[in-house]
Parts: C-alpha cells; sequence; structure tokens
C-alpha cells in the first residue's frame, strides 16, 4: 500500500470518529511562541509523558523562561515546580537546563538544524533530533517512537524489534517527500485509534491493507 493512501486512509478513519487533536509537538509547531528551542526541550519533556501534560507544562515553561539565556540561569527547584506533571521531571529538569546552557554559550542561542550535532546534546537520542528536525525547521526525516514502531510493524511496512531499526527501514521504503508526515499523523492515529491494545480495526479504513488485521480475521 502507498504511503500516501496510508496518510488519507488514516486521517480520514480520525475525522469519521471525531477530530483529529493535534499532538504535543503539532501544538508547539503551530504555536506563535513555537521556536526550534521550545520545541527541542517540549521533545525533551515528551518522553514517556501524557501530551496533555507535557503542552501544559512548556506553555508555563516558555511563559517565565523566554529563552535559551533565561533557562540557562534558572534554578533546578523552579523549573521542577513548572514541570511536576511530566514523568521523570527531577532529571528532566536538570537536563533540560543543561541543555539550555549549551545552546546558549555553545551555539549563541540557536539550536543546531542537523542530526548529527542534535544527538550530542545532552538526552537527546535519534528520535529527539528528529523531532526538532520535523518540527522545528520542517526538515525530511523520520521520528520514530512507539506509535511509529507498532503501527509500521502492524501494517506490515516493516519487521523490526525496535524504533531504531523502524527508522532505519521506513527511510529505505518511504519516499522522501512523505516523511514529514508520518510522525505527526501515526502518533494521532495510534493514540486514538491504532491503539497498544484494542485497536479500533471496526473503523479504521486502511485495515484491508493490514497485516495485524489480516492475521487476527483469517479463518
Amino acid at each position: 500500500m502507498k504511503m500516501e493512501k496510508i496518510l488519507s486512509g488514516m486521517i480520514d478513519t480520525m475525522n469519521s470518529v471525531k477530530p483529529p487533536r493535534m499532538t504535543a509537538l503539532r501544538e508547539l509547531h503551530e504555536a506563535e511562541t513555537g521556536g526550534p528551542f521550545s520545541i527541542l526541550i517540549g521533545t525533551i519533556l515528551s518522553a514517556r509523558t501524557k501530551d496533555e501534560n507535557t503542552t501544559k507544562a512548556v506553555k508555563v515553561l516558555f511563559s517565565k523562561y523566554k529563552n535559551p539565556e533565561e533557562l540557562a540561569k534558572a534554578k533546578i527547584k523552579d523549573v521542577e515546580k513548572i514541570i511536576k506533571s511530566i514523568g521523570f521531571y527531577h532529571v528532566k529538569s536538570k537536563r533540560i537546563i543543561e541543555v539550555a546552557k549549551i545552546i546558549d554559550r555553545k551555539y549563541k542561542g540557536r539550536v543546531p538544524d542537523d542530526l548529527d550535532t542534535l544527538v550530542q546534546l545532552p538526552g537527546v537520542g535519534r528520535k529527539t533530533a528528529n523531532c526538532v528536525l520535523v518540527y522545528a525547521f520542517e526538515k525530511p526525516a523520520i521520528p520514530v517512537d512507539i506509535h511509529v514502531h507498532r503501527i509500521s510493524n502492524r501494517l506490515g511496512l516493516v519487521e523490526t524489534k525496535n524504533p531504531e531499526e523502524t527508522e532505519q527501514e521506513l527511510m529505505k521504503k518511504i519516499q522522501k517527500k512523505y516523511w514529514i508526515e508520518i510522525n505527526d499523523t501515526f502518533v494521532m492515529y495510534g493514540q486514538n485509534i491504532c491503539k497498544p491494545i484494542s485497536p479500533m480495526c471496526k473503523v479504521c479504513k486502511i485495515k484491508k491493507s493490514c497485516k495485524y488485521y489480516k492475521s487476527k480475521n483469517a479463518s
């Protein structure tokens, strides 16, 4: 099945059930204050955290600390109070202040826009770096989280054991012009339709091309 049909089928499915809400990173991208730095920090904070909590915490955080220089000077305890609803907030408070210091001092307040430089930042792996490329700079990349990994395997696009393998396989198989759309659409689909447990196969408009659905309903 072509990626264009997969993406449009997912969007049609979500629209038929309920209007899809934005992912936390898409909200940051659309926001007036959604520059590369807020998206970098938002992506770090979003790990193992519900989108709603990420969105709220980032809004409050950036209403107080408006740029890398201000966050670099923040006290850990003050940041912890703001992001307390976020998973692993103790560790993440230290990490985002550390990242802010590097962005402020080494890169003069500008977030790098290439993968190799981004992954050198503390706490920034390939998924986070790819999210920054897509949502902050609109550069082609495929950020693979649990939703992208799960759905790609269910559809039969890949047969992989972890997100890193999934990213590499998707990059080989999918045209670059679709890369930017994949994370946002797949994540919304994974949160609302193709859930880890009890996926809503009945409403899915691409189920006839889905390996998981076919195997589950094989006679």
